[in-house]
């Protein structure tokens, strides 16, 4: 049987939880927790297999209590369950010692599950949580293709200019104008003068 310990701020949430552990017939609660604090007096007092933890609680928030207790009990393994999944507080709970991190949002069987292989000594992650810890990447912005000509153009575009302005505006000629429009069409992916303007208007910044 392997043994629960539930750490929530929420009492609702951690009945709900008690509800649906003691379903499965080969997990059980052993105590409950409302806050960081609690949870190490708890857990040095029933040693459990397994804590379940929130993270955003009051007195000593999840991290801390994630690294209080495996301080004292080493041997117990911590799943963080929590509403965030960004990546700052992914890092801040499994440098901290948690074993495993699921969203509140996950399926039952699947939060189930995630109790069971940490107790085996696995590593379960939430697939969305995992997204967040790849290496973060820089995400190519369609401006990153224009030139600062064309984002000039873009610009008076976005003010309702017709070419013949904007070349008068930019002191270029108007067939120059064209030019750029189509090339900056081709870089947002808009086929009309409407949508660029639009695009325009949402994506730069006012000058």
């Amino acid at each position: 049987m392997t043994t629960v310990l539930l750490v929530d701020d929420h009492s609702l949430l951690r009945s709900g939880l008690a509800t649906l552990i003691e379903s499965t017939g080969d997990l059980h609660v052993v105590g409950q927790a409302a806050d960081g604090e609690q949870a190490l007096a708890v857990a040095l007092e029933c040693t459990p297999d397994v804590i379940l933890m929130d993270l955003s609680m009051p007195i000593v928030d999840g991290v801390e209590a994630t690294r209080n207790v495996l301080a004292a009990l080493p041997d117990t393994k911590v799943v963080v369950l929590t509403s965030f999944s960004d990546r700052a507080q992914v890092e801040r709970a499994l440098q901290a010692g948690a074993i495993g991190y699921v969203l509140k949002d996950a399926d039952p069987q699947d939060l189930v599950a995630a109790v069971r292989s940490a107790a085996a000594g696995h590593a379960p992650i939430d697939p969305r949580v995992a997204r967040a810890l790849l290496p973060s990447a820089k995400v190519s912005s369609p401006t990153d293709q224009l030139s600062a000509r064309e984002i000039e153009v873009l610009r008076l575009i976005g003010k309702g200019m017709a070419n013949k302005q904007i070349g008068r505006a930019l002191g270029i000629q108007e067939n120059t104008v064209k030019a750029h429009v189509g090339s900056i069409f081709r870089a947002i992916g808009v086929t009309d003068r409407t949508s660029a303007a639009l695009w325009a208007r949402e994506n730069l910044p006012d000058d």
